[in-house]
């Protein structure tokens, strides 16, 4: 079988226009360094997932990961190929960053966050 027909079978797209990685990770309360968990984090993705389902658009992903290591800045998110890092805090900016950046590619300057390398 062709690599394509292979890719079609699976029901694989080829290529993401976008990748939104979205933290996860939940630590105790009062830890130190924090966590997008504990900062409300699994409301914010959950609608960012059904925003994402409900657009159709099969070229725009979302996984969940671990940590991105901007705890206390969190929720974190991270939009792949540009690199842009979020941090959103409402439903609200969920829905900004859907229309605006995934949707329309114009990123959601008051939300992006620029990590210290």
């Amino acid at each position: 079988m062709s690599e394509a027909a292979e890719a079609e079978v699976l029901d694989i797209p080829q290529v993401y226009t976008h990748h939104v990685f979205c933290c996860f990770t939940q630590r105790p309360p009062m830890h130190p360094r924090g966590s997008c968990g504990a900062n409300g984090a699994q409301p914010l993705w959950e609608r960012l997932g059904k925003k994402l389902e409900a657009s159709g658009r099969r070229d725009i992903a979302m996984t969940s990961s671990g940590c991105l290591s901007f705890c206390q800045a969190g929720p974190i998110m991270v939009v792949y190929p540009q690199g842009i890092w979020y941090t959103p805090k409402t439903p609200e900016d969920i829905d900004e960053i859907v229309t605006s950046h995934l949707l329309g590619g114009k990123p959601v300057e008051r939300l992006i966050i620029v990590p210290r390398i």
